[in-house]
């Protein structure tokens, strides 16, 4: 009967007030990347600034692997066919800037998988990051409005913050 109180128990509360996003979700996150082997998902999170914007734009990590009984593991890339040897001619340079995220000597050799510009997964491999959207600046009525619902609060900063917000609110609900 006491086991039945207990699986019954809602899961207790939080009393830290607003936490970030990122701290709620590190432990999904490490338990998917630890799933191919990225022990340290700073590898996969932090591409790009690991390897170099040129090296990102053609190849992407897919897994690590570990021997058995041995020192170091295998990362495995994916690029382009074309992009293959180039790659390979850098491995040492990329082995090492990939080993100074783990802060010593994890990855021992890298191995390149090449594929087909097209034909991959969903149809195609694209290597190149999305492009940011630039930000909509809203209208001068939208921002007039937001400024006048804004108007009682008595923080300065905070006044033009929820200006802002209220301005960019209105200016989305009136344009989708």
């Amino acid at each position: 009967m006491a086991a039945n109180r207990e699986k019954e128990r809602p899961t207790p509360r939080r009393k830290r007030g607003f936490e970030r996003t990122s701290g709620l979700l590190a432990h999904r996150i490490r338990k998917a990347s630890e799933k191919r082997g990225f022990a340290e998902t700073r590898l996969l999170t932090h591409w790009a600034e690991t390897v170099g914007e040129d090296v990102a734009a053609i190849a992407r990590p897919v897994s690590v692997s570990y021997s058995k009984g041995g020192f170091g593991a295998t990362l495995t890339v994916l690029t382009t066919g074309a992009n293959g040897p180039m790659l390979q001619m850098q491995e040492p340079r990329l082995r090492e800037r990939i080993n100074a995220v783990y802060g010593y000597a994890a990855i021992a050799r890298i191995r390149f998988t090449q594929t087909a510009p097209t034909g991959f997964a969903e149809g195609q491999v694209d290597f190149t990051p999305e492009r940011k959207a630039t930000p909509r600046v809203p209208d001068a009525a939208c921002r007039k409005e937001a400024a006048a619902l804004a108007t009682d609060v008595a923080d300065e900063a905070l006044r033009r913050a929820l200006a802002d917000l209220g301005a960019a609110i209105l200016d989305k609900t009136r344009h989708t």
